[in-house]
């Protein structure tokens, strides 16, 4: 029991720290399920275009989620698992469009996608995954702090990732200035 203890420290270490992958803590997690969306692949530029046109495909309601995040975050894989489990389709049919970024690591100095994160109010991105949502206008409407409060998301119960999702889908849209 103490080494699965210290197992799950190193991994939540992980995330916030060095971005080390630890594949032996990985399958010591069994909390919730697990998802590798974050593709290195496109360039930055792609990836503000992909953004932009799942903002764009909005309906008036209807909310993005923009998950920055990587694949060698375990933290970033539960919430992409989570956004992807059957269990929370009713919530994400009330209008929520999942959209993942990957960031690279930018706790060793060699992110990505920084320039966006911060288009929507993340300065500076010590830890993954953040979650921003935005409106069909492009306007974020959760705060800097819960956005960037999801790097627990692979110790976050159902119940709790259920209630925050249910609380995105009722976030009234801004206010056009």
């Amino acid at each position: 029991m103490r080494a699965l203890v210290v197992a799950a420290a190193l991994a939540v270490a992980a995330c916030q720290t060095t971005g080390s992958p630890l594949a032996s803590v990985e399958t010591a997690r069994t909390e919730g399920p697990s998802a590798t969306p974050f593709d290195p692949a496109p360039s930055d530029a792609e990836y503000r275009a992909r953004v932009d046109a799942a903002i764009a495909a909005l309906g008036p309601d209807a909310k993005a989620l923009i998950v920055f995040g990587a694949n060698w975050c375990h933290d970033s894989k539960a919430l992409a698992g989570w956004l992807a489990d059957p269990r929370m389709r009713d919530i994400l049919a009330a209008g929520l469009e999942p959209v993942y970024v990957d960031v690279g690591r930018p706790q060793t100095g060699k992110g990505r996608n920084l320039d966006l994160a911060q288009h929507f109010g993340i300065e500076a991105l010590a830890s993954t995954p953040a979650l921003v949502v935005v409106d069909a206008r492009g306007q974020r409407l959760n705060t800097v702090q819960d956005a960037v409060a999801w790097r627990n998301a692979a110790s976050r119960s159902e119940d709790e990732v259920r209630a925050a999702l249910a609380g995105y889908a009722r976030l009234p849209a801004t206010v056009a200035l």
